[in-house]
């Protein structure tokens, strides 16, 4: 996996459970991925060291990891997505199809 994978991984774990960290812990990562701060940056900004910033960030992205090798939220918003597809593509029932429809508006 290269880091844009990565990164994107990190992302969707963040945006399912980010309600699980600490304010401290989005700070950093909203920083580091969403505004595209450097280490250097970060640490300036937060009266930090840069290793400071850095670890911080290592441990939030593991602590995201361990939150899905829980909870699996992820993986099963993929399963559920994949079940969609082979639904939507086996058949041709309009009310079916208006159904699923209306469970991918539902905010899982």
């Amino acid at each position: 996996m290269n880091q844009l994978d990565k990164s994107i991984d990190l992302i969707n774990l963040y945006d399912i459970y980010q309600d699980l960290l600490t304010d401290k812990q989005r700070e950093y990562f909203e920083l580091y991925y969403y505004e595209d701060y450097s280490l250097q940056e970060i640490s300036e900004n937060l009266g930090v060291s840069r290793n400071a910033a850095h670890d911080q960030i290592k441990r939030t992205e593991k602590k995201l990891h361990d939150f899905e090798s829980r909870l699996h939220l992820k993986s099963q918003e993929i399963q559920r997505n994949k079940i969609i597809t082979q639904i939507k593509q086996s058949t041709t029932d309009e009310t079916v199809l208006k159904w699923i429809d209306e469970l991918e508006k539902v905010e899982w």
